[in-house]
């Protein structure tokens, strides 16, 4: 079945170049889906649409055995990008204020997407090397951390049958051909924060009219970079990110919000739990000091666990790589702070991932 790979290979890049040139963000995943859905029907998978919105569901039967889900995600990121490449994306899409916005992938998802085709082929084209039955799940909304909710929401596992287990990969930073496998924690948890500071509004010229939301967002962004530094244990792991602030429309008016959006990336569950706490207490207390009319208002965009690689799974994988491979090329990895909503397929179904 392997030695076939060489003569994908063309195919396969053509198809990565096409997807990178045409990336879409999340749950807008028209093209990228229809391309997935015509490649995974041709090659004579059972082809399902629209699950989970723009996801893509295909199955092949191969008489009795296990039955694996293999998942790959296929949204990308409100980002210009600047490589230069002749494929390189020039695609803009609309963010979920409408606004329009650059669209790049960033993130590695066109890969994923082409890795997915390329098992899928050498599946279908080699039943008598394998037995049992397999599920592609073509997940959208990845980035956003809605995706693999969104599918299993729909049925998933339902209508399409419960794994046995289902394996998932993700580009990294590393030296290309390298393999990198790890059992356990692998990504961190993930939670995505909006957080509204009410002010009062007055005319740039009489501030001592207002209650300034940029003093007291700003106050609050740094203050929040002693959560981790303050609250965290140097033996613990966390990560606060703010990522956007806005705030006012005018040089001379003072407005009466801001908004800031934060992103927390954590291992454990107690950690988060201290993480969170803190940027509560934090915003709350900034507001009450400036004399806010009303407390902040603190909204979860999205939430999703860590990545914990089952055990006994990734030492049968991590050893098919590394005898495939060599060892000088498929290792044990470290852990990463990015994060991943693949651990909700497991997490969810009840099955190793």
């Amino acid at each position: 079945m392997l030695d076939d790979i060489p003569a994908l290979l063309p195919e396969l890049r053509m198809l990565y170049e096409d997807l990178h040139r045409h990336p879409e963000l999340s749950f807008a995943e028209v093209r990228t889906a229809g391309i997935m859905a015509d490649r995974l029907r041709a090659l004579g998978y059972e082809v399902t649409t629209g699950v989970g919105q723009t996801g893509v569901v295909a199955t092949l039967d191969n008489g009795d055995g296990a039955t694996v889900l293999l998942r790959g995600d296929i949204d990308a990121l409100p980002v210009k990008e600047a490589t230069g490449l002749a494929y390189a994306s020039t695609a803009v899409g609309h963010d979920s204020d409408g606004k329009e916005v650059p669209v790049a992938h960033a993130c590695g998802h066109d890969m994923h997407a082409t890795w997915l085709i390329g098992v899928a082929t050498l599946l279908a084209t080699h039943r008598d090397a394998w037995r049992g039955r397999v599920i592609l799940a073509v997940q959208p909304a990845e980035e956003i951390g809605g995706g693999a909710t969104a599918m299993i929401d729909d049925g998933l596992f339902e209508r399409f049958g419960t794994p046995d287990v289902a394996l998932g990969q993700h580009v990294a930073p590393a030296p290309a051909g390298w393999v990198l496998f790890r059992p356990g924690a692998v990504m961190t948890a993930s939670d995505a924060l909006k957080i509204v500071m009410h002010g009062r509004g007055a005319h740039g010229s009489t501030p001592e009219q207002s209650v300034d939301p940029v003093v007291m967002a700003a106050a609050t962004v740094m203050k929040l970079q002693t959560v981790v530094a303050r609250n965290i244990a140097a033996t613990e792991s966390a990560v606060v990110t703010v990522g956007t602030l806005h705030v006012g429309t005018k040089e001379n008016i003072i407005s009466d919000h801001a908004e800031l959006t934060l992103s927390v990336r954590t291992f454990e569950p107690a950690v988060r739990d201290k993480v969170l706490a803190a940027i509560s207490r934090i915003a709350h207390g900034e507001a009450h000091s400036c004399g806010a009319p009303q407390p902040p208002d603190i909204t979860t965009l999205y939430s999703f666990p860590a990545v914990t690689n089952d055990a006994d799974t990734t030492h049968t994988v991590g050893a098919a790589f590394v005898e495939h491979f060599g060892p000088e090329r498929a290792m044990e990895g470290p852990v990463a702070t990015a994060s991943e909503d693949f651990g909700l397929f497991g997490a969810r179904g009840g099955f190793p991932s």
